[in-house]
């Protein structure tokens, strides 16, 4: 269902949903996505769930990157906490494998992190463990309606 609410989200924005790939395998890591993709992890815009003060946020990553909880803690102003699996769900509005800045519940603000901006295109989920679309950085700060970028990877 998560996959029909990205659809649904990236049509209202105008965006040619024929341009979903949806894999017989699962892309739910960052490695099967670059596998099944035939991609660098790099090239995955990882998408990672945090609770900032009470309120949902997400976090799009370049695959092979992770958070550097000192630059999290600086711009965030808390420590890093993660979603549970449960959360992300309830708060976020898709399953883990799946999420991505597309069709999310109303609230959660999406950051862009600066990890993403070596690259020309990227490939976020769509909503399901087996599918991705591939972007370039100004189609998904449009599509994402990001509230900024950020510097929170190592």
């Amino acid at each position: 269902m998560s996959i029909e609410n990205a659809r649904k989200y990236l049509e209202s924005e105008g965006f040619d949903t024929s341009k979903i790939m949806e894999m017989d395998h699962s892309s739910a890591t960052v490695g099967l996505a670059a596998e099944a993709l035939g991609c660098e992890p790099g090239m995955i815009a990882k998408s990672l769930t945090f609770d900032v003060k009470g309120e949902p946020i997400m976090i799009v990553t370049a695959g092979d990157r992770r958070i550097d909880n000192a630059k999290y803690k600086a711009f965030f102003g808390a420590k890093a906490k993660m979603l549970t699996r449960e959360e992300v769900s309830e708060k976020i509005g898709h399953d883990v494998g799946g999420v991505c800045p597309f069709g999310i519940k109303d609230g959660v603000k999406v950051y862009l992190d600066d990890s993403l901006r070596g690259y020309e295109y990227v490939y976020p989920a769509c909503g399901s463990h087996n599918s991705a679309i591939k972007l370039s950085i100004p189609e998904l700060e449009k599509l994402s309606h990001f509230t900024a970028w950020v510097e929170v990877t190592k």
